[in-house]
């Protein structure tokens, strides 16, 4: 220890201090993380969901790493894209869906003869299922375009990287204007032949066919990343890809119809995600 502290210290107990700790400092206070900025950043927020940290900061002239602990560590703030949907629903849409998902759960306790009791209980993978005549007996049928060479998807193109790794870069690839119209079924065909009885399907809700949210997303999964010089390889791959999906891809998709009705019903007729 140098003399100098030493002296430094004799001097100031000479002048009546008892302790060798920093005396407290005037001016800001330690931290900007009081009630009055919390409440204040939460109706910032509130007005404008869109108002970046930085802006905030600005306005109420606190640091920014202030700002930051409000929003997500107090405020408990998470910011997120807004979900796409297919169509802005308007009320006698969202009427429809929601009758149309009754008046099929109904048919569900009809067919099991049984008109308490819905007779729906919920599978392995969480999914309901149900024993009824209208399920083992139904087919669905829709239509896509799927491309001769359609570019991989972000999500599927994802590695695994070490901190030490170089930054891997994806070129942009545009799909291609050759494409081929993909159809589950010659639906229509079918259903003049054997004369069967047609199901209610609500308008502007591809959230409700299974098709739709069970069926054409894996398969595009599958074809993405693949560039096919004709559109014989193309439909040679699609068959191929129908023959080899198990039996229970398709009875999942169908029996997942039942818990979109009710989720439907439950959001009022608002889009189902999941």
């Amino acid at each position: 220890m140098s003399r100098s502290r030493v002296y430094q210290w004799c001097t100031w107990f000479g002048e009546g201090r008892t302790s060798l700790g920093d005396e407290p400092k005037s001016g800001r206070p330690k931290t900007s993380t009081n009630e009055e900025n919390i409440t204040r950043v939460d109706e910032l927020i509130r007005c404008d969901r869109r108002m970046k940290m930085r802006e905030i900061a600005l306005k109420l002239e606190i640091p920014k790493s202030t700002v930051h602990e409000i929003v997500h560590d107090t405020l408990g703030y998470r910011k997120v894209s807004a979900g796409w949907v297919p169509k802005m629903l308007t009320e006698d849409h969202k009427l429809q869906r929601v009758e149309i998902s009754q008046r099929l759960l109904q048919r569900c306790q009809q067919d099991n003869g049984d008109e308490d009791t819905t007779h729906i209980g919920v599978g392995p993978g969480g999914d309901f299922q149900a024993n009824n005549n209208l399920f083992d007996n139904m087919i669905t049928g829709d239509e896509t375009w799927v491309h001769l060479n359609a570019p991989e998807t972000k999500r599927d193109s994802m590695t695994w990287k070490h901190p030490s790794s170089p930054v891997t870069k994806k070129f942009k690839v545009q799909s291609s204007a050759a494409k081929v119209m993909a159809t589950v079924k010659l639906t229509q065909q079918w259903l003049q032949r054997y004369v069967w009885e047609i199901l209610p399907h609500p308008a502007h809700s591809p959230d409700l066919a299974s098709s739709d949210f069970h069926l054409f997303g894996p398969l595009k999964r599958h074809l993405g990343g693949i560039a096919f010089e004709a559109e014989d390889d193309l439909i040679s791959e699609l068959k191929n890809w129908f023959d080899n999906l198990d039996v229970d891809f398709f009875r999942v998709g169908i029996n997942s119809l039942l818990s979109r009705w009710q989720k439907s019903i439950d959001l009022h007729g608002d889009y189902v995600e999941k």
